[in-house]
């Protein structure tokens, strides 16, 4: 990104007014998406009205573009939730720092990161707002469990969050206050806990690629990068087209460590006190900018059918004469399709092709053209926002044939995804292959002996930390890049957003 525009995004962060004076005013995209990702991608979520700069730097305005998206996203995980019997549950915002302090590591992991609110009421105590709940939750849940009878607990909440980030930040892939589900569950037994942190980790990658036809890799973290305080982590990377990673999701088995401090306990079977194991899951609205940054093109948003509110939109294209005709036939067959919420652009202040241009800048799925010849010949003109493929369909048979082409917009988006992701992975043999292909923006597949000292000089020299070591790989003997030991594992590396 040149320095000018840095320079004008700086300006839009302290003061969002200045908006309208800047380029991202101007319609349609004017960066292309391979020449600076960063900047289109600001583009997108501007001229998208998917987010907007507030007041306060690092800040956020979720726009009903995408609020919508994750309400589709809090639907479809509810339903998961359900199914496993979880219940939702809403804990307070502020958090004692005494709570804080009662697990070591976890304190240090957040510390940074903590905004303490002045305290008015004349307590001793000051008081942050959470960067997440464990501790809050977990003071709750040493009152409400005392007998095997309780267990599992299984609660979560969808809430916002507070982080106060240093580095630059970026609409939905980092923010200082962001929105997630956060899954708080309880278990009598160590197998218990693993089962179901892998079980709600599966889920989150069913979803991603389902829903959002994002392909993940599903992993454990290294101990330099698990969660702060946790026992182990899992998580779901994607990879963005810039060869940074994504990670989509999270579950952490906490261990017995924060019921030890929060004294959290149970009396088992045979009346005897246990400590109870715990884990904890979550995904955030950071899912949405993954959507954006993967499936997007030049013309802007690209959506997939299942995430995107309005799937189609109905373009009449009016001539002389036969206005009424062919804005009667765009509405009857938007009422025949009101499982799509179809919107019907009849504006008669801007042409067709301004049109076109605009709902493909929002990634509206599939366009459908109707003007009078097309009413003549009893056919209709649709149009697939992925790859710009026209398709004229019988008006007798859109019934049959639209689920079709969306459910095929929805399978290739996944595909070429899956397709980019397999391509920018590469395996190194040496330090010197592991930098060139970092600098060249891949995923880095390496053998190495799992060492914090070794990551810390990693990233750096590089700028790469390790994402996960994949669950789905055949274990072999292989020799540690660093130190010549055995290792039979490799791991992936990647700069990361």
């Amino acid at each position: 990104m040149s320095k000018e525009n840095q320079k004008s995004q700086e300006n839009l962060a302290e003061n969002p007014k200045k908006m309208n004076y800047t380029k991202f005013s101007q319609e349609g995209i004017n960066v292309k998406k391979e020449d600076d990702l960063s900047e289109w991608y600001v583009e997108v979520v501007q001229k998208a009205e998917m987010a907007d700069y507030s007041p306060i730097r690092g800040f956020m305005v979720i726009r009903p573009n995408a609020y919508s998206i994750w309400e589709t996203i809090q639907k479809y995980f509810n339903e998961v939730m359900e199914k496993h019997q979880v219940r939702n549950a809403y804990f307070p915002l502020l958090i004692p720092e005494s709570f804080f302090k009662k697990e070591a590591q976890h304190a240090a992991g957040f510390e940074p990161e903590l905004a303490w609110v002045e305290n008015n009421d004349n307590s001793e105590e000051r008081v942050a707002i959470r960067p997440t709940s464990e501790t809050i939750m977990y003071d709750s849940y040493s009152k409400w469990i005392r007998s095997w009878r309780d267990l599992p607990l299984r609660i979560n909440q969808w809430c916002n969050v507070l982080r106060w980030e240093v580095k630059q930040t970026k609409p939905f892939l980092r923010t200082r206050e962001f929105l997630w589900q956060e899954g708080h569950c309880v278990y009598a037994t160590k197998e218990e806990c693993d089962k179901e942190v892998r079980l709600f980790l599966d889920e989150y990658k069913k979803m991603c690629e389902e829903l959002l036809a994002i392909p993940v890799i599903e992993g454990t973290k290294t101990e330099s990068e698990k969660f702060a305080g946790a026992y182990y982590t899992t998580t779901i990377e994607a990879l963005m087209p810039d060869g940074k990673a994504l990670q989509m999701g999270t579950s952490h088995n906490l261990g017995q460590g924060f019921a030890k401090s929060f004294g959290i306990s149970f009396k088992d079977e045979k009346e005897k006190d246990q400590i109870p194991w715990q884990s904890s899951w979550g995904v955030s609205t950071r899912l949405i900018g993954g959507v954006i940054m993967v499936h997007g093109d030049d013309k802007g948003l690209v959506l997939p059918p299942k995430i995107a509110r309005n799937k189609m939109v109905i373009v009449p294209i009016f001539f002389k004469g036969s206005e009424e005709k062919v804005k009667k036939k765009a509405e009857e067959i938007s009422k025949n399709f009101k499982e799509l919420n179809p919107i019907i652009d009849d504006r008669t202040e801007y042409s067709a092709g301004w049109k076109f241009n605009q709902w493909e800048l929002k990634g509206i799925p599939l366009r459908m053209e109707i003007g009078p010849r097309d009413l003549e010949k009893g056919q209709i003109t649709l149009v697939r926002r992925d790859t710009g493929e026209k398709i004229l369909i019988k008006e007798s048979d859109l019934k049959k044939e639209i689920p079709k082409i969306l459910e095929n917009i929805q399978k290739e988006l996944l595909e070429k995804a899956r397709e980019s992701l397999e391509k920018n992975i590469v395996e190194v043999k040496s330090y010197n292959e592991f930098k060139k292909a970092i600098e060249e923006k891949k995923m880095v597949k390496v053998y190495m002996k799992e060492d914090t000292k070794t990551e810390e000089k990693i990233k750096e020299e590089t700028g790469a930390t390790s994402r996960c070591i994949p669950f789905d790989q055949k274990e072999k003997n292989e020799k540690c890049i660093f130190t010549g030991k055995p290792v039979k594992k490799y791991t992936l590396f990647a700069r990361n957003y």
